[in-house]
């Protein structure tokens, strides 16, 4: 993907993510001289396989996988840094060396123990279904001016001041859920305190660090968490994250100018999945449902709960091209389909007598929608050993070349399995 005029690529989820983009960005990275997460915190889970090793990162982007590729926390993840240092310790474990490789931008927020704590005893929390890792209450606390950042760990007196706000506020929810559990600023000032000399020994200021790197010509790729679908603006609103998940997101959530994104690649399922509750127009009953979450392993890799599973659906992805400004797609999990007899695309949505052809907002819309599916014969044999687009089965190549005419964008890799190797690179 990169080249003399791609230099600063942004992967992003088209659906509703776990679209498979820790594999996209672990192939793209080898070529990368940095990767950097924009936003979201350790509610992601992205999942890369080589060999018989598995690495599933939350925080860390997946570039850490490559020796030489550098990797950044941006300012718009909100960053749990127990959990940092469990996941930089495993990976140190596993012989990956993050030694100077590793960099948080100072403008991070963090994720403290009364988030969690707030996340877990909110019914509002629960209705929507959150991972209830606390990351809707840090994001809450960022935009009321009450959160704390990386860099605020340099200056004690201010960092009290500000857990005393964000505690205050914290226990205030927690007296409304009717929790008799509280948060405590003194055993908070110590955990940080703790954490600090490490912390601060990560921090950077990102932005500028892009900056430059832009300027001097290195390849950087800009790696999102979730999807599209789950966007706080563009999303199914409430059924949504906290965060822009979209591309706008990768320049506010690095500080890297919006006119040095040189192209946007949409990773998506060659079906669709989703986590927790809110629409799934195209979602499947049993007993297929439960057929495809088997063939795909469709257990959340941060929750372990179970995905809901569905068609393709080319509205949601025609929307996501839209939004994103999609250059080209990345299409994952195609081998999961090739057992079945035949397999759908939705192009619309009616509802009374009305075919809605793209993405409504209204929720309330959405729910009487009816998908209108366009059927095609399954090609009943493995593309797990295909490398090249010529060896697919002719119906698969049929299936995405309607993908690619629905969606109105080029598709630039097909996934034929879990491991690095099982990719196409489509020309």
């Amino acid at each position: 993907m990169f080249s003399t005029s791609i230099r600063t690529l942004v992967v992003v989820g088209a659906q509703w993510g776990d679209e498979g983009k820790g594999k996209l960005v672990d192939v793209i990275a080898e070529r990368a001289d940095w990767v950097v997460r924009y936003q979201g915190g350790a509610n992601a889970g992205h999942t890369v396989k080589f060999g018989d090793r598995a690495f599933v990162l939350h925080q860390i982007p997946s570039g850490i996988l490559h020796p030489g590729v550098r990797c950044a926390i941006g300012n718009g993840v909100v960053l749990d840094p127990e959990t940092l240092f469990t996941e930089i310790d495993e990976l140190v474990r596993d012989g990956v060396d993050v030694e100077g490789r590793l960099y948080v931008s100072d403008r991070a927020h963090l994720v403290l123990p009364y988030h969690k704590l707030v996340d877990g005893q909110s019914a509002a929390s629960k209705a929507i279904g959150t991972t209830g890792r606390g990351i809707g209450p840090a994001y809450e606390d960022k935009i009321a001016r009450r959160g704390v950042r990386v860099l605020d760990l340099r200056h004690p007196e201010r960092l009290r001041e500000l857990l005393e706000a964000g505690i205050v506020h914290a226990n205030a929810q927690l007296v409304a859920f009717g929790s008799d559990k509280r948060a405590n600023v003194d055993d908070t000032m110590q955990l940080l305190t703790g954490l600090a000399p490490r912390l601060l020994a990560l921090a950077d200021d990102v932005g500028l660090s892009m900056y430059r790197a832009n300027n001097s010509g290195a390849a950087i790729l800009l790696e999102g968490a979730q999807g599209s679908l789950l966007d706080v603006d563009h999303g199914t609103y409430p059924y949504v994250t906290s965060s822009s998940t979209t591309s706008g997101g990768a320049a506010t959530g690095t500080g890297i100018a919006p006119t040095a994104l040189d192209a946007i690649l949409g990773v998506v399922k060659a079906y669709t999945t989703r986590v927790g509750n809110g629409p799934l127009p195209t979602e499947l009953d049993e007993p297929l449902a439960s057929e495809v979450r088997k063939l795909g392993n469709e257990y959340g890799a941060t929750t372990g709960r179970a995905r809901r599973c569905g068609w393709f659906d080319a509205v949601v992805v025609r929307y996501a091209a839209r939004v994103n400004g999609l250059t080209g797609l990345a299409v994952t999990k195609l081998d999961v389909l090739d057992t079945l007899d035949r397999v759908a695309i939705c192009t619309g949505y009616k509802v009374g007598e009305e075919v809605h052809e793209e993405f409504p907002g209204d929720l309330l819309l959405l729910d009487k929608a009816v998908p209108v599916y366009e059927w095609y014969d399954g090609w009943k044999t493995s593309t797990a050993s295909a490398r090249k687009l010529g060896e697919l089965p002719a119906a698969a190549r049929k299936y995405l070349d309607r993908i690619r005419e629905l969606a109105d964008t080029p598709i630039s890799y097909v996934s034929v399995g879990t491991h690095r190797d099982q990719i196409i690179g489509v020309d």
